[in-house]
């Protein structure tokens, strides 16, 4: 479960499942702060200029390790990414994942090249992560999920709704057939992309600040420390 003093969960910005940001942006409030900040702009600076142009590919894909050059590392992120083989392979995945998207935008490619640049911002953005190797991890995940749910292809599966003890109504969409499988939970205007978690019985999906739990019709939101108890709602009768 999360600290005691989680990083809020992933908001979705927009119809389009674009993140502007890994975690939520803050000014640094000291020297040392402002200092770090600065190197993790400059790192996410760097490989944006290589992703904001379509036709720069690397020459030789790496089999190990990150797609950039742990040589020539600047933030924090990409000290801790070229420390992490998860987090390695996770950049590999997504650098391939993100150029196809590229590939297949057409008219949309500076879009979708601005998106990448807010999400390479918001990557640096988790040195001031409690746990940063979490953070990082989540914001690839985050990534590879919007990257494949916006590529267009297949048929969106249907959200699902619930009754909630709350005033603001809660709906989750279930992405089961991609990888990692997760699910977009809204509640009332927050939104956030949780990921398939093992469970004994049910389901459940989990990102720092926000779980999901469901078994035998019954449903547990924790969201931002406020838990709801909920139930599927049931259909509308006819009118």
């Amino acid at each position: 479960m999360p600290s005691p003093h989680p990083s809020p969960p992933m908001r979705i910005a927009g119809p389009a499942l674009v993140l502007a940001a890994a975690v939520a942006a803050c000014q640094p409030r000291t020297s040392a702060d402002a200092a770090a900040h600065a190197a993790t702009i400059a790192s996410a600076d760097r490989p944006v200029a290589a992703a904001a142009s379509a036709e720069r590919l690397v020459p030789a894909r790496r089999a190990t390790g990150p797609s950039f050059d742990c040589a020539q590392i600047v933030g924090e992120d990409e000290r801790l990414i070229c420390a992490d083989p998860e987090l390695g392979a996770l950049d590999r995945r997504l650098d391939a994942t993100y150029r196809e998207a590229l590939d297949a935008a057409g008219e949309h490619r500076d879009v979708l090249k601005a998106t990448q640049i807010g999400w390479l911002k918001g990557r640096g953005d988790c040195w001031k992560a409690d746990d940063k190797t979490r953070c990082v991890r989540e914001a690839y995940l985050t990534r590879l999920v919007e990257l494949q749910i916006g590529d267009g292809r297949g048929v969106p599966p249907t959200p699902v709704e619930y009754d909630c003890n709350h005033d603001r109504p809660v709906t989750a969409t279930f992405y089961n057939g991609i990888e990692p499988r997760a699910a977009v939970i809204t509640w009332g205007n927050d939104q956030a992309i949780a990921f398939a978690q093992p469970a004994v019985g049910g389901v459940r999906y989990t990102r720092t600040g926000l779980e999901f739990r469901a078994h035998r019709g019954e449903v547990t939101v924790s969201f931002d420390g406020v838990t709801l108890a909920c139930r599927p709602a049931e259909p509308a009768g006819p009118s």
